[in-house]
């Protein structure tokens, strides 16, 4: 699957997604765009948002955009806090599809 990482996820775990290609907002040429605007134009080109942002789901109606959304949801956004869940998200990963939400905690 193609995931673009939100700007709030630590891009220490780019790596971490393995068998998936990842990129950065930055990378994929999408930094500064904000929740609507960013959901249509990553939709475009990516299966899944990874993010932190735990509100995003109650901010858009998800359902109208062919993307997915993992949430990671930790402690802190910071790596050491956000690895552990990894494992859990690859395997969310297997089973998501378009316009639903998955959070991972």
């Amino acid at each position: 699957m193609k995931l673009p990482l939100d700007e709030c996820v630590t891009n220490y775990l780019k790596s971490e997604f393995i068998g998936h290609e990842v990129s950065t907002i930055d990378e994929a040429g999408l930094k500064g765009l904000k929740n609507g605007k960013l959901l249509t134009a990553a939709s475009t080109r990516f299966d899944v948002l990874v993010t932190v942002d735990q509100n995003l789901r109650f901010q858009q109606n998800l359902e109208n955009f062919p993307i997915a959304i993992l949430v990671l949801r930790a402690k802190r956004s910071t790596y050491p806090f956000l690895k552990p869940l990894i494992p859990k998200a690859l395997e969310e990963l297997e089973s998501i599809v378009p316009g639903l939400v998955v959070v991972v905690s």
